[in-house]
């Protein structure tokens, strides 16, 4: 049912910024928006239908850097469409675990992996009070509120701190931490109108640095 939906609101279609990679995506973004609206809390908005500017960053950055992830453990979290962590898998990453606690965004990324030719493990679970070893943990467009950032970001630092490489994307978003990042690449990735207001949106891959305490 989870796979019919989102074939039926979709179409597999080139990432605008990774034009390597298909997705299935929204073609009319506000009225897939408005439909899981009224469905109200049976289901969750629609973040796996979009290659957010985070996303696309990240995984652009992933596929022409392939050393960085190639025979690694990759953590894609908070994945929605599953685009970063098909990027991953796609220059070598092994294993890929893709984690949501949306179950259509975990159907999307299994159907966006297979369409991509790649494998992806996905995790419906909430993460941020774990602590698995990863070799990598990227996360794409994660920091666009304050609840989410006060949890997501002790879960980097404790990865970081444990030595994984923890990468970050994104387009400025309120509750990025001004502290600890450092710049690897700047783009400019084309985005929805519909959903960001511009056609494109500048967008950092920022690398967490391990705290000194």
């Amino acid at each position: 049912m989870l796979l019919e939906f989102i074939r039926g609101n979709t179409v597999l279609a080139p990432v605008p910024f990774v034009p390597e990679l298909s997705l299935f995506q929204a073609e009319e973004p506000i009225a897939l928006w408005e439909k899981t609206e009224e469905a109200g809390a049976e289901q969750p908005p629609p973040f796996w239908a979009f290659a957010w500017a985070g996303g696309q960053a990240l995984a652009r950055h992933v596929v022409d850097h392939p050393k960085l992830v190639s025979g690694r453990s990759v953590l894609d979290l908070a994945t929605g469409s599953g685009l970063v962590a098909v990027a991953a898998a796609k220059v070598g990453a092994s294993p890929v675990t893709a984690n949501d606690v949306d179950p259509y965004s975990l159907a999307a990324a299994e159907a966006n992996a297979e369409a991509n030719g790649v494998k992806v493990r996905t995790v419906e679970a909430d993460l941020l009070d774990t602590d698995d070893p990863y070799g990598v943990v990227l996360a794409g467009d994660v920091f666009y509120s304050r609840e989410m950032a006060a949890r997501v970001l002790p879960f980097l630092r404790r990865a970081a701190g444990r030595g994984s490489l923890v990468l970050i994307g994104d387009p400025g978003r309120a509750y990025l931490p001004s502290e600890g990042l450092t710049k690897r690449a700047s783009y400019d990735v084309p985005v929805p109108v519909s959903l960001e207001s511009v056609p494109v949106r500048h967008t950092t891959v920022w690398q967490l640095i391990p705290s000194r305490f």
